[in-house]
């Protein structure tokens, strides 16, 4: 599936929470969407769930527009951090609810997840802790087998050993049956190396849109003398720079042999190290 986001900007009130985005994203692929918060992440796949609409701009699925969209509907599915479900349902209604909506629907899975995350389907939603109800978004989010799958912020309340069985379930059900995921998350270095593409979102704007495999081949901080690094850096795309007692240390787009060949210390930039640099700078796409 293609998705096209065409100078899209949100206003609530006097504020933006997007501001003239625009990229275009095509699956089956695991993209991660970063940023800070208030970074304008929530409010793009609240737009592309069809939940609202833009102010100006357009967010086009396949050509068509997702708001009041049944037939889109059911190709998207958005599960958030929270109060995905109503409080007064039970498990059991949530999993029959979500069935009849998703026409690729895995019940097989659903019961498998309910079972492994020791969910019983006669609980309501109000019962349930916080790490429960994150478990139930990921078993709707998983057998929902939604081409569009997008999970914003969803493990909230488990555990390390919980988001690591959740992070290798979506990788089995990805490699079973491709699809679009987009994965919003602050805990980055968790599932970066699952990302084939990134995004990052710093107040409203675009700052990055890259393969994964760049981004870990092409960016790198490079250490030295500060006349050193400054020459080598010159003419290339810098993301920050700090300075301290002779020695600087450059956050860039560049070759890792060239800096080595050198005599530069280098190293990779983790993914979310680069995101911190890059809003902090506050840098254009």
């Amino acid at each position: 599936m293609k998705i096209e986001v065409r100078k899209v900007t949100k206003r609530y009130h006097l504020d933006e929470a997007l501001k003239n985005v625009s990229f275009t994203l095509k699956g089956p692929k695991i993209y991660g969407l970063l940023g800070r918060n208030g970074a304008g992440k929530s409010t793009f796949m609240d737009i592309l769930a069809g939940n609202i609409l833009a102010t100006s701009g357009e967010v086009l699925i396949d050509g068509e527009n997702p708001f009041d969209n049944q037939t889109l509907s059911s190709l998207v599915c958005l599960i958030k951090e929270g109060n995905n479900f109503k409080r007064e349902l039970k498990i059991k209604e949530v999993i029959r609810i979500y069935a009849f909506f998703y026409p690729e629907w895995d019940q097989q899975l659903a019961e498998q997840l309910l079972h492994e995350y020791n969910l019983k389907p006669q609980a309501k939603i109000k019962t349930l802790s916080k790490g429960m109800e994150s478990a139930l978004g990921i078993i709707v989010g998983l057998a929902s087998k939604a081409p569009i799958t997008i999970f914003d912020e969803p493990y909230i309340g488990l555990d390390a050993a919980a988001r690591k069985n959740f992070y290798k379930q979506m990788l089995e059900e990805f490699e079973n049956e491709k699809r679009m995921i987009i994965f919003s998350t602050h805990l980055i270095d968790e599932v970066s190396l699952m990302f084939e593409e990134v995004l990052i979102l710093q107040e409203g704007r675009l700052v990055l849109q890259e393969s994964a495999e760049v981004l870990r081949e092409q960016t790198c901080a490079v250490t030295g003398k500060v006349e050193d690094v400054e020459a080598f850096i010159k003419g290339k795309e810098v993301i920050e720079k700090k300075q301290l007692a002779g020695m600087m240390t450059a956050y860039l787009f560049g070759s890792m042999q060239e800096a080595e060949e050198q005599g530069l210390k280098v190293e990779g930039i983790p993914t979310q190290e680069l995101m911190i640099h890059l809003t902090e700078k506050k840098r254009g796409a």
